[in-house]
């Protein structure tokens, strides 16, 4: 497909964040772009300031008519649509163009120099390291994240058509349909086993992702996993290794061994050593597709994250509140251990809402053991996203199993209220599902307190 040749482009899921990067993508290329989405979010309202038709009913009435123009219209859709979404079922049985998002992906970086991103935590940060590192270097580039990058406000960086930075997403086996010439793995915990049904699928899939490959390409992997490539790692003996690290006003200061020389006094913001392992596969990304070190070292240091990664909501002296987007139990873990090395001695609540039934029932006693180390725990209704319930499978189930003197279900009709009988000093809303809403009423809440 030519995409040259298609004039109008409809998505079904307009407001999800990958969606909408490639919303905003075909827009800015002067495109005509419209879509629906089941929720009205600050997301879609910035889709429509920048003149983009969006309606949240299922309704093929609701679609402007140029939309139902065969010859020229594409339409995109993500996998989370369920399967009798009418708009979606019009448009195939009326034998339009209909491309997943994974599919429009592909088309639209094959013909670029694609550095790609996989992995089952740390892809957002990474992705949107890498984006911003190269960037600050001048290269000619598009970065589609999957999340708001804070140095840029938004999920896309738009600055040329040369270079392609994408997440490479395992859900859904999306990310089969990259070719790219760098890519970079940063974890295979086993995850989305509704998909895959086990680990060794789903590492099994990973292995496949390495084969799409370019000739010639880069394959960077942490050290560890079972695949071959150019390592990573801290403190250890990988390719691109992190070495002498201090934290100094807040931040990480460190070196970086690289197969040829040592850079020092590197600074980077963002607390956690899971970050500074994402921060040093970007690097590592970086230098080898030509980045200049010392511009590199100053772009890094200016990185401010991405909305929903460990971001402050408040941080004074008697009290931080920090919204993480962590739904699996090894971030979690990773969100504790940058909590604990950053604010040691102090007490800890973690407001937690669990992702789907499935992740829920397949890693109930890896999140019950995660969920374990904070000193105080909220638990909130599991967030269904695509799911239908599952017997049994339930908040109260994963409570039983959390081993701590401080633990609750609430509901977000209470949250607030329960919030402010809480004496931590550390305060954490986590998880994936709309949880994410409510954090400006809890920082308002608490601003108002403290």
């Amino acid at each position: 497909m030519n995409l040259n040749n298609i004039h109008n482009i409809y998505f079904i899921g307009i407001g999800g964040i990958g969606m909408s990067a490639i919303a905003r993508y075909f827009n800015a290329n002067n495109k005509l772009v419209a879509g629906y989405d089941k929720t009205q979010t600050a997301i879609t309202d910035t889709l429509v300031e920048l003149g983009m038709q969006v309606h949240f009913d299922d309704d093929v009435k609701q679609i402007d008519s140029a939309f139902l123009n065969l010859e020229n219209t594409l339409v995109v859709y993500t996998p989370a649509v369920p399967k009798n979404h009418s708009e979606l079922n019009y448009f195939k049985s009326n034998n339009f163009n209909v491309l997943k998002r994974s599919e429009i992906l592909g088309l639209i970086t094959e013909n670029t120099v694609c550095l790609a991103v996989a992995g089952t935590h740390g892809k957002t940060t990474t992705t949107s390291i890498l984006g911003h590192l190269m960037h600050e270097c001048h290269v000619e580039l598009t970065a589609f994240l999957g999340g708001i990058s804070e140095n840029y406000n938004s999920n896309l960086i738009l600055k040329g058509t040369g270079v392609s930075v994408v997440e490479a997403d395992e859900f859904d086996r999306s990310f089969m349909t990259l070719s790219p010439d760098f890519a970079g793995i940063t974890s295979i915990d086993a995850d989305h086993l509704d998909i895959y049904g086990d680990a060794s699928e789903l590492k099994k899939t990973f292995e496949d992702f390495t084969k799409r490959l370019k000739p010639n390409g880069k394959l960077f992997v942490k050290n560890g996993l079972p695949l071959k490539g150019i390592t990573y790692g801290i403190e250890d003996n990988s390719d691109y290794a992190v070495q002498n690290i201090k934290i100094i006003n807040g931040a990480y200061v460190f070196d970086v061994k690289t197969p040829t020389t040592v850079l020092e006094n590197l600074e980077f913001n963002l607390p956690g050593r899971h970050n500074l392992s994402n921060a040093l596969l970007a690097l590592a990304m970086a230098v080898e597709y030509g980045c200049p070190y010392q511009q590199l070292a100053k772009a890094l240091a200016s990185y401010k994250g991405v909305k929903r990664r460990f971001t402050y909501q408040i941080k004074t002296d008697s009290l931080v509140y920090i919204d993480d987007y962590a739904h699996h139990p090894a971030e979690i873990n990773a969100v504790h251990q940058a909590v604990r090395e950053m604010y040691p001695g102090k007490s800890v609540l973690a407001i937690f809402q669990p992702h789907l039934f499935s992740r829920t029932k397949d890693f109930i006693d890896d999140f019950a053991q995660s969920l374990s180390q904070f000193d105080e725990l909220m638990l909130l209704d599991i967030y269904p996203a695509r799911e239908l319930p599952m017997e049994g499978v339930t908040s109260e189930w994963l409570l039983s199993k959390v081993k701590s003197d401080k633990k609750q279900l609430v509901s977000k009709a209470n949250l607030l209220a329960e919030i402010k009988k809480s004496e931590a000093q550390v305060i954490l809303t986590i998880g994936a599902g709309d949880i994410g809403e409510q954090v400006k009423h809890i920082k308002k809440e608490l601003s108002f307190e403290s």
